[in-house]
This record gives structure tokens, C-alpha cells and sequence, in this order.
């Protein structure tokens, strides 16, 4: 292998020399690939951005008018002395992992990613690489997820008991990704579903790359408990137990997050109800993930990385860690709640 690593890890991001690219960098470049539409990976401020077909009409309504280019999911692209290609995360509609080849090595960025279909997102695509770095956001083996079919059961039957008794029922999940993955899950014919503006805001941008998604309605002014019984309220993490959400009088609040495993987190945030549910691969789903990948060299970012390193190690790979300012499903609870940010507010 060449003395010079085909990516190098720098106070900006994730940075190829030979290409003259950042990937997913935090702070401002000339050149950036985005792996997908998260404010913690996609950010304002860069000369040119590249991403999937998919990704961007939400990149472009969260950042605005910038210099953004597309590439197709397996298209082979030159840049500088490297060739890149965007392959399926399965994190969220238009996620990608980013292959980077170059004088015969390849990396592969993962970028946030699951490997349960969730019949939104493009299914997860292992890629072959020499390095992989990967998120280790769940990198406990305390996070191992139920099928999706059996949590939306659960979904539908807490919603129904609510309506039953009369009560709105005001779910947290975050605007891109999980609100629709929850929309596509539950039975619409419970009740109506609402949505707080930040979610609304994001769904009309993905029924429009048609996207298929049941019925909802923004609940802005004059919708409330009294017009809609017995609803489905989808917001953001940031709107459970505001004023906006105290319109629908005496609702059951429930939160759908990995995090939700955790007795200690459930307890903190107060909810009465916690539905484990994430866009983020569990234990099982990161190590066969790597696994899948031949790689013999593992770097892992934002989540437990120095266990999930230990364990790497203990498997038989070189792996190491990269410190990054990604946050996983943190980040994007935040971001949600940034009222800079289009489409955020009520």
C-alpha cells in the first residue's frame, strides 16, 4: 500500500488529498461529499457539495441555494487522482456509503447507516474495501432491535388504546427518516395523523421524489384535540412537553429512538411510553456489516467507539478510532429543534 493513507482524518473532517475532498465535514471546505441530509453530516458553508440523487432535494431545503452537484448509487466518478462511487446505507431515503479507490487501495466511509429494510430507504449494500469506517453508534450488545413489523404493532395498539379512551397520542422522532419510517408503519385507519411543521415540512419533500406516505395534515393553528380525536401527532423530539404540544390536552407522549433501550434514558426523558426504533444498525447489524466488508482495517466513529474497538481488536482487526463531531440520533434531535433551520418551526 502507498506510505500516504488514501484519507487522513483532520480538524475539519474526513479529508482524500489525492481528490481534493472533504466527506462530511463539519466545518467550511471547498469541496464536500455528503453522505446524507442530517444536519450533522450535511452543514452550510462549503463551495460544492456532492450527493446521491435522493439525498438532495432535502439537503437543498435544509441548506438553501448551494453549489450541489448528484451522482447515481454505483456510479463510478473521477475526482482528482481517486475514483469515487455512492453505494445504500440504508439509514435513510438517499443515504450512502462513499467508496474511495485509489493506487490499487480502498476505503470505504459508511457514513450513518442500518441494515433492516425499512421499505423507504434504499436497502443497505455491503462494499468490499481494504478499510472500512464505520459509525458505532449502538456499539453495545445491550442494542439488538425486534423486527420492524413487530414494533409497529406495538405502535398501533398503543395508538388505538389511546384513541379508545379518547386521548391524541403525540409521538417523537425525528423530522427526516424516522417520522416517515413511523407514518409508512402504523394503521391509518385508527385516526387521522398530524404532523408538527418541521416533520410536515420534510415529508412533502419526500412525497414529491414519490415517496409513498399515508395521508397526514400539518398541525398548525386551530388543529387540536377538539378537531382531531383520538390522533396521531408525529414531532420532533424537541416538541414533546411544550406549549405547542400541551394543545392537545391530556395526550399520552411516547419517544421512538434507539436510546429507548436504555431503562436510565426512558426514565430521564419521562415519557410514558418508549418504542425502541432506530435508523441506526444495531450490535448484530454493525458486526456483520464489517464482516461483510473483507476489510482488514476497522476505524469506528461517534457512538461507544473505545468498546467497540476493544471488541474490533479482539476479533482480529487493526482498528482504531476517529474522532468526529457527528452524533448520531443526538444530533439529529438537536437539529430538529434548530429554529435556523427551514422548515423547523411550527
Amino acid at each position: 500500500m502507498p506510505s500516504e493513507p488514501l484519507l487522513t482524518f483532520t480538524d475539519r473532517g474526513i479529508c482524500c488529498p489525492r481528490g481534493g475532498f472533504f466527506i462530511d465535514p463539519w466545518r467550511p471546505v471547498d469541496r464536500a461529499l455528503i453522505t446524507h441530509g442530517h444536519s450533522d453530516h450535511a452543514r452550510p458553508g462549503h463551495g460544492a457539495y456532492l450527493a446521491t440523487v435522493a439525498a438532495a432535494p432535502v439537503i437543498r431545503h435544509r441548506l438553501g441555494a448551494i453549489r450541489l452537484d448528484t451522482i447515481a448509487y454505483g456510479e463510478r466518478r473521477r475526482i482528482g487522482g481517486v475514483t469515487v462511487s455512492f453505494h445504500p446505507a440504508g439509514h435513510v431515503p438517499g443515504s450512502a456509503q462513499i467508496r474511495i479507490e485509489g493506487a490499487g487501495e480502498v476505503w470505504v466511509v459508511s457514513g450513518d447507516y442500518k441494515t433492516e429494510p425499512d421499505t423507504l430507504s434504499e436497502p443497505f449494500e455491503p462494499v468490499a474495501c481494504h478499510t472500512f469506517i464505520s459509525e458505532c453508534t449502538f456499539g453495545l450488545p445491550v442494542f439488538r432491535w425486534q423486527p420492524q413489523a413487530a414494533i409497529a404493532a406495538d405502535l398501533n395498539a398503543w395508538w388505538a388504546g389511546n384513541a379508545a379512551e379518547g386521548r391524541v397520542s403525540i409521538l417523537g422522532a425525528y423530522a427526516l427518516g424516522k417520522a416517515q419510517r413511523l407514518m409508512a408503519a402504523v394503521d391509518p385507519a385508527i385516526g387521522p395523523i398530524l404532523t408538527h411543521g418541521a416533520v410536515e415540512a420534510t415529508t412533502a419533500v419526500l412525497r414529491a421524489q414519490g415517496i409513498t406516505l399515508p395521508p397526514t395534515r400539518h398541525a398548525g393553528a386551530g388543529i387540536d384535540a377538539k378537531s382531531h380525536p383520538g390522533a396521531l401527532v408525529i414531532a420532533p423530539p424537541s416538541a414533546l412537553g411544550t406549549p405547542w404540544a400541551a394543545r392537545f390536552g391530556p395526550a399520552s407522549e411516547a419517544f421512538a429512538s434507539g436510546w429507548m433501550a436504555l431503562r436510565g434514558v426512558r426514565r430521564r426523558r419521562g415519557h410514558g411510553r418508549g418504542f425502541v426504533l432506530s435508523d441506526h444498525a444495531d450490535w448484530d447489524g454493525l458486526n456483520s456489516a464489517i464482516r461483510a466488508t473483507g476489510a482488514e482495517r476497522v476505524f469506528v466513529t461517534h457512538g461507544y467507539t473505545a468498546i467497540f474497538r476493544r471488541w474490533l481488536e479482539d476479533q482480529g482487526y487493526d482498528a482504531g478510532i476517529v474522532a468526529t463531531e457527528y452524533q448520531g440520533e443526538t444530533a439529529d434531535a438537536e437539529a430538529e429543534s434548530d429554529p435556523a433551520l427551514p422548515g423547523t418551526m411550527e
